[in-house]
């Protein structure tokens, strides 16, 4: 029999991190992380991380631009940034966001500022 261990985060109580994020359940394979409340603010510059990301947007608007391309994203958008895009999030309107990552990106200092 594999891993039957149902792992419960509550969000209250996750750690946060450097950048804002709050870390909810995390597996072997996959993590996921809520962004709240971000506020609108100055131009990031872009990274590349060593990890896939899936998102879902909760409430707010903001600009992902990656590789040369723009997406709008809204409430109940998805998206994709493959592993090793470059890409930057431009807060546009307060936005709340879930992502999953691929590897968890909290592991091995994957998830540092850069």
């Amino acid at each position: 029999m594999g891993d039957t261990t149902i792992i419960k985060t509550q969000s209250a109580h996750s750690p946060k991190g450097e950048m804002g994020q709050i870390y909810l359940a995390s597996g072997k394979n996959v993590s996921m992380r809520l962004w709240q409340n971000e506020q609108p603010g100055e131009d990031k510059e872009p990274v590349a991380r060593d990890y896939e990301t899936v998102g879902y947007v909760i409430s707010g608007t903001a600009e992902l631009h990656s590789e040369g391309q723009m997406v709008t994203l809204a409430a109940g958008d998805s998206w994709v940034v493959p592993k090793g895009a470059s890409h930057t999030y431009r807060i546009v309107e307060t936005f709340t966001a879930v992502e999953a990552t691929y590897p968890p990106s909290q592991v091995h200092d994957r998830d540092a500022p850069q």
